[in-house]
């Protein structure tokens, strides 16, 4: 990818939940409506705890920031506190993987920024995590990430690597490779201290307590059998894992009834619908797509997805597609529904005329309508995500069952 129960009256402030839930979101936003002027009315059924909005610039690293903002959540689940683990960290080992699988197939495979959410359970068991403080990816003063230029010089390296005569290259490209990345985004710590405490990588990763074999993807696909585990077929896709595949309708219940249980949701999706408006807070699927149009391109840093767009589905509630399996599997075959952005899912609310919505995270910065966050129909949840990444348990038993997990 590139990119307890509680009710709430209409006006209630994120800060009112946050003194119910003990969320982490920003204090003065009305949770309420997707934006100012909104004749939205949402009314929160569950909202979990999340560490701050942050912001992935310009990299295509969504997948680790939506995956880590999982795991922190789950670190406040399980009582563990709050803690800002590195990205940067998990994209550099990351890069490293991709470099070697790259290798191993002489070239035809994906190398680039792009991810899944399930790269991270791997990458953490092999090179372990460290906090954001100890390793942030920047050097030399900047402020903000780019990977623009470090990638196309890894691209290059890799790509004159391959052109060489089979067996010819010697063991050095490995340290040459690191080399690289020690310039752009500084070496990995081998050791450091943290909270008055000690550590390697692989020892902070214990000390969480959070076993990686306990996250599982799932998906929801017709052109592989119901309750099989396959390879997601997605360029960034790179590592080759699989997901499990659930029919639609239990999928998407499978998600709703994990966050009232008190697990969130990393959410792998396409963002390039008319309907996806980071700006406004908000992504649907509206049945009359002429009550939307891209007016300019976006000044805030929010990418096409989050271009500007004017018409009243994002003001006033509208009639929205009747999304199908065959629907959703036709759109990704014919690919316009692509892998595009990681994302997280923290909540579910109910719409006022009956619609089921996911609170969702984002890593944009905080600057839309929602500091950071928006709001995902149901329909535009069914139609467009590629994949789903959530802890084990979270899952009810009947499905884990047909599942065989």
């Amino acid at each position: 990818m590139k990119y307890p129960l509680f009710a709430i009256i209409a006006c209630a402030t994120i800060g009112q939940l946050q003194a119910q839930q003990n969320t982490t979101a920003p204090a003065a936003i009305d949770y309420s409506i997707n934006k100012v002027g909104s004749n939205y009315l949402f009314t929160p059924s569950k909202i979990l705890s999340a560490t701050p909005v942050e912001d992935q610039c310009k990299t295509s690293t969504c997948w680790s920031y939506s995956t880590l903002s999982l795991l922190e959540s789950e670190l406040i689940r399980l009582g563990k506190g709050q803690h800002n683990l590195s990205q940067m960290y998990v994209a550099r080992c990351a890069y490293t993987e991709k470099a070697i699988t790259y290798l191993r197939m002489n070239g035809n495979h994906s190398f680039d920024q792009g991810g899944e959410g399930w790269d991270i359970p791997s990458i953490v068991s092999k090179y372990g995590i460290v906090p954001e403080s100890v390793y942030t990816g920047l050097k030399n003063g900047a402020t903000r990430h780019d990977h623009s230029e470090m990638i196309a010089v890894l691209k290059g390296f890799m790509s004159a690597l391959v052109k060489r005569d089979l067996g010819t290259y010697s063991e050095n490209w490995i340290p040459a490779f690191e080399g690289i990345l020690d310039a752009y985004l500084g070496p990995i710590p081998k050791e450091f201290t943290y909270q008055g405490k000690n550590y390697t990588p692989q020892s902070f990763a214990a000390s969480l307590q959070l076993n990686m074999s306990d996250y599982v993807a799932l998906t929801s696909f017709t052109h592989h059998p119901d309750y099989s585990h396959f390879v997601i077929e997605v360029p960034d896709n790179w590592a080759m894992d699989r997901a499990y595949n659930l029919p639609l309708t239990e999928f998407t219940n499978t998600v709703i009834n994990a966050i009232d249980k008190g697990y969130t949701v990393a959410w792998a999706a396409d963002v390039s619908e008319k309907g996806f408006s980071f700006r406004d807070g908000l992504a649907i699927v509206p049945a009359d797509e002429s009550t939307i149009k891209k007016i300019g391109t976006d000044n805030a840093g929010f990418n096409d997805a989050g271009a500007k767009k004017e018409g009243n589905a994002f003001s006033q509630p509208v009639a929205e597609l009747n999304i199908t399996p065959e629907l959703r599997q036709t759109a990704f075959d014919k690919q316009t529904t692509t892998d595009d952005h990681g994302m997280h899912i923290v909540g579910v609310s109910k719409e006022k005329n009956g619609g089921t919505y996911f609170l969702v995270k984002n890593s944009w910065g905080t600057g839309n309508a929602l500091g950071g966050y928006f709001y995902v129909s149901e329909a535009y949840f069914k139609y467009k995500t590629i994949s789903v990444m959530l802890h084990k348990d979270a899952i009810d038993k009947a499905t884990t069952k047909k599942l065989g997990i």
